[in-house]
């Protein structure tokens, strides 16, 4: 298995229920503009490296999802900014350039300290 991505959850706006409870996770690096905070997890990166694609997989806090699919510039945003817009809504197919699909699932409590894992199947 190799890791793609990991970082750990520093901060968690007061809006983030609200998207939760839409099937979307808003994260952003630490270095997120105030304005953004409200509606973000902030999350401390520990390591990056390569591209994910449909396929690959998404831990948070032990719980794990199937990318189904991956907007344009999912990855620029995540690799540059810690941006990940990761909707479970099922599509095999994004409807937004930084979005990241997984199945229409529950998606998991975040809490100051969950840990993040994008992975890849060797």
């Amino acid at each position: 298995m190799t890791v793609l991505y990991s970082s750990t959850v520093t901060e968690i706006g007061e809006l983030v229920p609200t998207f939760v409870a839409e099937g979307m996770l808003v994260f952003f690096g630490e270095g997120a503009p105030e304005e953004l905070k409200t509606f973000c997890i902030i999350h401390r990166v520990e390591h990056k490296e390569g591209q994910v694609k449909p396929g690959d997989t998404v831990s948070i806090d032990g719980y794990s999802f199937e990318v189904l699919a991956v907007g344009s510039v999912a990855n620029d945003n995540l690799y540059n900014l810690g941006h990940l817009n990761l909707k479970a809504d099922g599509n095999n197919e994004a409807d937004l350039p930084g979005d990241v699909c997984i199945a229409q699932v529950e998606l998991p409590e975040i809490t100051i300290g969950t840990k993040l894992e994008i992975t890849r199947s060797n």
